[in-house]
């Protein structure tokens, strides 16, 4: 069947395409998504996310190769398999990014990406309970909720220790300023997880100019004398092949968008040569430049209720259960990052290089496997947490093999340069100073995790390889830039040497914006869209 459009991936980038693409009923689009629907209790639960990190009917379930600089472990890479991507199983905080981000974008030779190009996308995009403003945006189909007043006490008690460590109060993470320690933002909505398939793609299903098949692993691209004209993909067992008229557009996110490229002959030439696949253009970036956000917890013994005397009993169970069938509130209708921010390791930085998480729970006893979040430890504790906002590590991902079923290679290259490690050890030592502070103190028994015989930076270091991970941040691996030399994409998110064909996701991030990327992975999909439909004419 001919289309004009097809676009490979429902994730948080595709729900959206799918829905600007379709919206003046011009245009006849396929969309293909791998999973399946998202119409289930746990996905659009919250706190779900404690259960589908770790279901493979919506998780693809990755593993990095073993990694030297997490001490040799192979890091879990849960991405979501399902209608909604990862955004129908993360974590739902919506942050931006810093706006400097977006001006390296444009500083590296991309126009159109600075902070003031894709603030007005952003804006258009969100419906936010703060209400309009220079910096939010309200009337768009993406729901942002406050959950300042249903915060876990403990999230005000870190609060109070933020001020007293020196960091300011932020009334919005996604404001004028983005240093401070406050409140997260959630995509949320009545209780619900706001995920890209509810807000985009669930109103676009009743157009008539959509189409949208699950179940559709698709397999290689379709290019005939340089140009992409389909794809074919697998679904119930047998080959199906799609054209489309004017474009095939990749949005399978950081890992499937290169592994999908690399199958269809575009990556590395000496890679699919050596894999007996195809060569269509021998471009080495795709895969490569691969870029995200590492994570560690320190968690201490509380002196007071914490989030693990509900969820952990199974009285506490029943009585949130209740709560949020009955009225839509209580731990499940939220995220466990509910406070937070962001700070500088050194004042002579220019924006902050790490982020908070106060999460009032703990999961040090959990064994591997088992779901966390729903179990966590039989004692009153909580944690703090950190993320690398900039690394300057680089990794990649390669196919293994040329058949589509088998995963690729994740090499993260987690902690690759002394820079990213110093950085970390010169956070968690300013985490042990706001857990130090007189708010904080006072409801700290004991450090837990990784416990007060832990001192000295080899020791620290040490620590931080064994229990650093990825916090599901992947970007950069079909970057974008002004030439095929360096990058896979142009300005335009079109790919280097073949026409027809645009990857459009968070894989086209020049460089890591500093904070969650949910947010920014959707405004790529409307910029996206824009750009496309500005080109269709």
């Amino acid at each position: 069947m001919d289309y004009d459009f097809i676009i490979v991936g429902a994730g948080s980038s595709g729900c959206v395409l799918a829905d600007r693409l379709t919206e003046t009923g011009r245009h006849k689009v396929l969309l293909l998504e791998a999973g399946g629907s998202d119409l289930r209790f746990w996905v659009q639960v919250p706190l779900g996310y404690g259960r589908t990190i770790n279901d493979p009917n919506v998780n693809w379930m990755y593993r990095a190769e073993p990694d030297v600089g997490l001490g040799g472990a192979a890091d879990y890479w849960p991405r979501g398999k399902v209608l909604g991507g990862s955004s129908s199983i993360n974590a739902m905080v919506f942050i931006r990014g810093n706006p400097a981000d977006y001006d390296d974008w444009a500083a590296a030779g991309n126009p159109g990406w600075g902070w003031t190009d894709v603030l007005p996308v952003f804006r258009g995009i969100e419906d936010n309970d703060g209400g309009a403003s220079d910096f939010r945006g309200v009337g768009g189909k993406l729901h942002i909720s406050d959950v300042s007043e249903q915060l876990h006490p403990l999230t005000r008690i870190y609060l109070k220790g933020a001020r007293e460590a020196g960091l300011a109060l932020n009334p919005d993470l996604n404001g004028p300023m983005q240093e401070g320690a406050g409140v997260y933002q959630l995509t949320t909505k009545n209780g619900r997880r706001m995920s890209a398939a509810r807000a985009f793609l669930k109103p676009a299903r009743r157009r008539e100019n959509l189409h949208v098949e699950t179940g559709a692993l698709v397999t290689r691209l379709l290019i005939e004398d340089g140009k992409a004209v389909g794809v074919e993909y697998r679904q119930h067992g047998g080959l199906v092949a799609a054209r489309a008229g004017c474009e095939v557009i990749v949005a399978g996110g950081s890992v499937n968008s290169p592994q999908l490229l690399q199958l269809s002959g575009i990556g590395p030439g000496a890679l699919l040569q050596s894999l007996g696949g195809p060569i269509v253009l021998d471009n080495p970036n795709v895969g490569e430049h691969l870029q995200d956000h590492l994570g560690l917890n320190y968690t201490y013994r509380s002196r007071v209720p914490t989030l693990n005397g509900v969820l952990r009993p199974w009285w506490g169970k029943l009585w949130a259960g209740m709560q949020y069938v009955f009225a839509r509130r209580g731990p499940l209708s939220l995220s466990l990052n509910q406070g937070g921010g962001f700070f500088r390791t050194s004042p002579n930085l220019t924006r902050p290089n790490m982020q908070l998480y106060m999460q009032a729970i703990s999961t040090i006893t959990a064994r591997q496997g088992s779901r966390p979040i729903h179990n966590p430890d039989p004692f009153e504790a909580f944690s703090l947490g950190l993320s690398s906002c900039r690394p300057t590590s680089r990794g990649s991902i390669m196919i293994r093999s040329p058949n589509p079923l088998v995963p690729p290679k994740i090499t993260a290259n987690a902690y690759g340069t002394e820079h990213d490690i110093q950085e970390m050890l010169a956070a968690v030592k300013f985490l042990r100073r706001l857990a130090a502070t007189p708010s904080l103190a006072a409801v700290i028994e004991e450090e837990l995790a990784p416990g007060p015989g832990c001192q000295g930076d080899a020791d620290l270091i040490t620590d931080i390889r064994a229990r650093s991970g990825t916090v599901y941040h992947p970007v950069g691996t079909c970057g974008m830039g002004p030439s095929a030399g360096s990058a896979v994409v142009d300005a335009r998110l079109r790919v280097h040497g073949v026409d027809g064909l645009r990857v459009v996701d968070c894989s086209i991030m020049p460089n890591i914006v500093s904070g969650n990327t949910n947010a920014a992975a959707i405004m790529i999909g409307a910029k996206g869209a824009q750009m496309i439909l500005e080109d269709a004419r």
